[in-house]
Order: C-alpha cells, then sequence, then structure tokens
C-alpha cells in the first residue's frame, strides 16, 4: 500500500514538473523573442548591421540617420528590367494598406548597381515608386558593405553595348530603430500578405 502511494506521488511529481518545465520553457521563448508569434521563418545568424551610404542629395548618410522608424528595405537596381519594379511596387502597396490601418513603414530602396544608379537616378526612382521611399546608393565598397550586412547577393553580367543586368537577391527586409533586423519576406508574398505579416510585427513591438 505504501508502496502504491509512493508511486503515485512520484508520478504526481514527474507530472507537475513537467508541467513547470513546459510553462517556464513557453515563457522564456515568449520573453527571448517577442515576435515569435508573427515569424513563419527563421533567420541563421544575424542580418542587418551599420551602413554608410549616399541619398538622392549626394549627402552622406549612416542607417541611423535613415533608420529612424519601422523600414522595410530592399536590394535592387533601377535598370532591372522586371522583378526590381515588381517587388518595389509591391512593397508600396503593402505600405499603403497599412497606412490605411493607422501603421507607418519607410520604404527604403538600396541600389546594388552604383555605376549606374547615381544619387538623381536611385532619387527618381525612389520618388515614382512612393512618395515615402528613400533611394539609397554609394560606392561599390559602400553598397558592398550593406549588402554583406543583410547578406544579400548580387552579381553583374559582362556588359553588351554598355549595357548589362545584375542577378541579386529579392528579399524585402524589414527594420525596427531599436530592434534592428526583425524579419525577412519573400517575393511571393502578395501586397495584402505582406502587409498583414508585417502589421503583427508592429503590433508587438515595445
Amino acid at each position: 500500500m505504501n508502496r502504491t502511494i509512493s508511486m503515485t506521488i512520484f508520478a504526481v511529481a514527474i507530472a507537475v514538473l513537467f508541467l513547470l518545465g513546459t510553462i517556464w520553457l513557453t515563457s522564456y521563448r515568449s520573453t527571448a523573442d517577442q515576435f515569435a508569434q508573427c515569424r513563419s521563418s527563421t533567420v541563421a545568424g544575424d542580418l542587418g548591421g551599420p551602413f554608410e551610404l549616399m541619398n538622392a542629395k549626394g549627402e552622406t548618410v549612416t542607417d541611423s540617420d535613415i533608420i529612424t522608424e519601422p523600414s522595410l528595405i530592399y536590394f535592387g537596381y533601377t535598370f532591372c528590367p522586371d522583378v526590381c519594379p515588381l517587388d518595389v511596387d509591391r512593397n508600396a502597396s503593402a505600405i499603403e494598406l497599412l497606412e490605411e490601418r493607422g501603421k507607418r513603414v519607410q520604404p527604403i530602396f538600396i541600389t546594388i548597381d552604383p555605376e549606374r544608379d547615381t544619387p538623381e537616378v536611385v532619387g527618381d526612382f525612389a520618388e515614382v515608386m512612393h512618395p515615402r521611399m528613400v533611394g539609397l546608393t554609394g560606392s561599390p565598397e559602400q553598397i558592398k558593405v550593406a549588402s554583406q550586412a543583410y547578406k544579400t547577393y548580387y552579381k553583374a553580367h559582362p556588359a553588351v553595348d554598355d549595357e548589362y543586368l545584375v542577378d541579386h537577391s529579392t528579399f524585402s527586409y524589414l527594420v525596427f530603430p531599436q530592434q534592428g533586423f526583425v524579419q525577412y519576406f519573400r517575393r511571393e508574398l502578395s501586397p495584402d500578405q505582406l502587409a498583414d505579416q508585417i502589421g503583427c510585427f508592429l503590433d508587438h513591438a515595445s
């Protein structure tokens, strides 16, 4: 009888410990990542970081100068025949949807083709895509630093009659002034889907 009681008490104790462990683990994960319920993908390693580029006026700016509010960053180039305009337009549409919901996000376009994308060119491109979009360029070295910070890929094809294409990755990056990089988004998302996902991060930002 005593042995039976002891086994019962032991089993209950194990169950209680398991329950407490589960509660602690859930609480720890929630505390460690305030955006856990918003994430649809994981990121290997840290993304984002400091950069120094040039704005449409030809002024040198840093990431802290530019990212003063939640921002959506895209790396591309203005001579891109199809992918970049579609992606940047998708981002602009999502930001407009968020504005309708009372949420504000700043769109940022960083060129990976500094040879052709002068400050004036990126400025004109950004203005056409969205009135609040920030267009950034810089020297090849500056562009490389910014690209490496976000682990993007780009490679120019050999020029033919001074014309060339540039292969590049197509992710968009959500960055907050305090937290830094928080999530990346694939180009397959629609404007509504992107707005919904960004909205979740905005709702859970501290």
